[in-house]
């Protein structure tokens, strides 16, 4: 099974599309790395996207390796990952959402709320899950709500909705 020291999931397969192997895949962020020639990890296997094709709920790939209806149905649920190092490098001031987990969430005073465990998308935007303990907390990802953020020094500032 291949492994990548830094692993980031560009995308999941949501289904089969077809008969010849062609996969539906809910992109994670703006699916950019969902194109020919970049080759996830696959359920354990380096996949090469041999065509890509956005569709208004996502993508459409043919990989590598994936023939048949069956061996796509096999795949629904499976993360496509890319090793952090295979990503392209986010312009300045640009940053990947999974950059944000583990961030420290403090609120404006400079007191310690949690930590980001995870974030999902919207329709209107990405939430912040923070643990704060016992209980998770659900903070849009808008300057109204995450007035300041800080990737080096792994901290965001919150309003947490009322």
């Amino acid at each position: 099974m291949a492994e990548t020291p830094d692993p980031v999931t560009i995308g999941v397969v949501v289904g089969p599309h077809g008969v010849r192997g062609t996969v539906r895949v809910r992109p994670s962020g703006p699916g950019d790395h969902l194109r020919e020639g970049v080759s996830p990890l696959v359920a354990g296997a380096r996949r090469a996207i041999r065509h890509s094709r956005p569709t208004p709920k996502g993508f459409l790939l043919d990989l590598e390796g994936v023939g048949d209806r069956p061996a796509a149905v096999g795949l629904k649920g499976e993360p496509l990952i890319l090793d952090r190092s295979e990503l392209d490098s986010p312009d300045e001031g640009e940053f990947y959402v999974g950059d944000l987990i583990g961030l420290t969430a403090t609120d404006e005073a400079g007191e310690r709320v949690g930590e980001v465990r995870e974030t999902f998308e919207t329709a209107a935007h990405e939430v912040l899950v923070i643990r704060t303990g016992e209980e998770d907390l659900f903070v849009p990802f808008t300057m109204e709500h995450v007035p300041g953020l800080d990737l080096d020094a792994r901290r965001l500032t919150v309003r947490p909705p009322e």
